[in-house]
């Protein structure tokens, strides 16, 4: 069989072949059949683009029994077990090969250099344009984790070295050089971004950011990554200096964005690359309060993917680079931030005196004398207590289902429920709170209360296109199946989410 329709691999000549024990082992934790597996593969792929992947029990028995898939299926089936047990499962750790790539497609360690980021900026979404349609972008990337993402990263924190003028393009956009003329003279004239044009460009980056609070990444991606590839276009060409700084800034925001989106609906090694090109572009930008800000998605993405270690060391790099300039309103989701890290460690003590520092910091927003910047707008006084409940709720886990911290969660996640409901923007995180509410009834065995809570959490969730949604609903009730499926409630939530919910994917 050549396996082109399903990803399988050539492989050895079956004799050769031992029965694959690394993930035979993976796949009897997880409580999967082979049929839920292959299920879960195919819609991934689709996910990805993939459409030429159908995979099926007896491709998974194969696999089982020592069969190599090709790519994608190996990088699939490691994000399938990640987000399973909550930590990042390699692929080696299922006993399972994958082609090498090469660093500069899939590291972070990227040079920090104004020219580099925006020409690596531009491939990448101009990759990410082409390819994700066909699922071979999602699969040249890995994720980084531990020392090989931290380490990199600690050079934001260096001083750039001071940008060379060029006489040609002169600040206040005088004429151009004496020695030039002709066809050079006009390319640098029509260079120039007129400043309505760039205002513009910076509105069309708040709307972006509002429908994805509204309608989640699914609906939008695409358009947002065309948007920032039509920026590094720009910053290709000759600007004043104020204007470069300005695009970049553009472009950091718009990367940011874009990487969120794509950790939205579960790409998430494509996530983390835009993530680090948005802070390079911010750092160009001389923006440290934005590049904490790139930080902390970064953060957030490491404590979905059950990295809480490297989700501190970035909000500390976060802290650590914009303590000096950073609005009472982002030091205190930073504060917010770092409690999440250390509730998912285990540690109360530094989670509650994380959480204390988010409020506090938060009270004195309002006598900040300057505006804030558009990208921390989100983190109202809603999005304070749903981060703060979450931490609680996060420790109740870690303590082995605590009703000492459920209890703790409780109010707080309440009231962020009640802030969000009055929010026709946030729909998202209205959504991610409701289905908060109900894991926080589920650790106090409440079953009734959390199915009121997941059935609102659907109808919110098919007005939002977002995977992480969805995910987390999916999990919430295979949660109470597990420790309530002989409820009526329960059933019934079954098969509202089977009706409501169905595992299909839309194209990104």
């Amino acid at each position: 069989m050549s396996g082109s329709n399903d990803g399988s691999g050539t492989g050895a000549a079956g004799a050769d072949k031992r029965p694959n024990e690394l993930l035979a082992s993976w796949f009897v934790r997880s409580g999967w059949s082979k049929g839920e597996l292959a299920r879960q593969v195919n819609r991934r792929a689709r996910q990805l683009g993939a459409n030429h992947i159908s995979t099926d029990t007896s491709r998974v028995r194969r696999w089982l029994d020592g069969e190599n898939p090709r790519e994608p299926i190996p990088r699939i089936l490691s994000e399938l077990f990640s987000e399973r047990f909550g930590c990042v499962v390699p692929v080696e750790d299922l006993g399972l090969r994958t082609a090498r790539q090469a660093p500069s497609a899939t590291g972070v360690d990227l040079p920090w250099t104004g020219p580099q980021t925006v020409a690596l900026l531009s491939e990448f979404s101009r990759s990410d344009l082409m390819l994700a349609r066909r699922g071979f972008l999602g699969t040249s990337l890995v994720l980084s984790a531990g020392p090989s993402l931290i380490e990199p990263l600690q050079r934001w924190l260096v001083p750039s070295p001071p940008s060379p003028r060029n006489p040609a393009s002169p600040e206040q956009g005088g004429p151009p050089s004496p020695r030039e003329s002709g066809p050079q003279a006009a390319s640098r004239r029509l260079g120039r971004l007129s400043r309505p044009e760039l205002e513009l460009l910076e509105t069309t980056t708040r709307m972006f950011r509002q429908w994805d609070a509204q309608c989640g990444g699914g609906l939008r991606r695409k358009a947002v990554v065309g948007q920032l590839h039509e920026v590094t276009d720009l910053l290709q060409e000759p600007q004043p200096e104020t204007t470069t700084r300005r695009l970049f800034n553009v472009a950091a925001e718009l990367a940011q964005l874009a990487g969120w989106m794509s950790y939205d609906v579960g790409l998430q090694p494509t996530a983390q690359k835009y993530f680090v090109l948005a802070l390079h572009a911010a750092k160009e930008a001389g923006d440290k309060p934005l590049g904490s800000y790139v930080l902390s998605s970064m953060s957030r993405q490491m404590i979905h993917l059950g990295r809480p270690e490297d989700a501190l060391e970035l909000i500390h790099l976060a802290q650590y680079g914009s303590r000096d300039c950073a609005s009472p309103r982002t030091q205190s989701m930073l504060y917010a931030l770092e409690a999440r890290a250390y509730a998912n460690m285990g540690q109360p003590g530094k989670c509650k005196r994380a959480v204390r520092m988010a409020e506090d910091t938060f009270a004195d927003a309002g006598d900040w004398d300057e505006p804030d910047p558009d990208w921390i707008r989100f983190f109202s006084e809603a999005e304070l207590y749903a981060e703060n409940s979450h931490s609680y709720r996060d420790l109740a886990y870690v303590a082995g289902r605590s009703p000492a911290y459920a209890s703790l969660a409780e109010p707080l996640m309440q009231r962020a429920v009640e802030l969000f409901a009055e929010d026709d923007e946030h729909q998202r995180s209205y959504a991610l709170n409701l289905i908060g509410m109900a894991t926080v009834h589920l650790l106090q065995r409440e079953p009734e209360q959390s199915t009121q809570y997941v059935t609102q959490a659907m109808r919110v969730a098919k007005k939002v296109r977002s995977e992480r949604v969805n995910t987390r609903i999916r999990k919430t009730v295979d949660n109470a199946v597990r420790d309530y499926g002989h409820l009526g409630e329960v059933v019934d939530l079954t098969e509202q989410l089977a009706a409501e919910l169905p595992e299909t994917v839309e194209a990104v």
